[in-house]
């Protein structure tokens, strides 16, 4: 009998297989938050003892990842897209202020860009958020949280380019 997560990792599988594109995301999107509500799933991805970013699951034929991240104080992070990648952001425990960016100047190896703030939301648990290549956000977290993200490949082995916010 598969685990939830290698369950959970096989319909994952399945649905990018159907449609790689924006609208196989938001179903996986969707998916990811039934799994959220599941109590066992979440339990057998995250403890007290998870790190920041664990790798939970690597698909080597599509290459997306599934990802457990805990954090276990506040922290903000800068804006930033996920290079060549999408990701699915899916809050399991605390809350996440996200916030989405518009692009005011492109980043290069030798300068960071710059982005503009033009919404901040809450991620609370349960719920699931898709940003495709070149979304820019900016999670900020004021306590412990925890969540599952998915991600389109292993950010691991990408190099980013970094972004500032402009406030202008």
């Amino acid at each position: 009998m598969a685990t939830a997560l290698e369950q959970f990792a096989r319909e994952c599988h399945d649905i990018l297989r159907q449609d790689a594109g924006p609208a196989g995301r938001r179903k996986l999107c969707a998916h990811l938050e039934a799994a959220l509500l599941n109590e066992s799933f979440v339990e057998a991805c995250l403890n007290d003892n998870t790190p920041e970013r664990h790798v939970l699951y690597e698909d080597p034929e599509l290459g997306f990842c599934i990802l457990a991240h805990a954090y276990h104080g506040a922290k903000d992070t800068p804006p930033h897209d996920h290079g060549p990648s999408w990701a699915i952001y899916g809050q399991a425990k605390g809350e996440t202020e996200m916030t989405d960016y518009e692009l005011v100047a492109p980043a290069s190896r030798e300068k960071p860009g710059k982005a503009r703030p033009v919404r901040t939301y809450q991620l609370t648990p349960g719920m699931a958020w898709l940003y495709n290549e070149g979304d820019l956000h900016s999670p900020r977290r004021r306590a412990p949280t925890q969540l599952i993200r998915i991600e389109g490949m292993n950010m691991d082995r990408i190099k980013r380019l970094r972004y500032e916010t402009d406030r202008g």
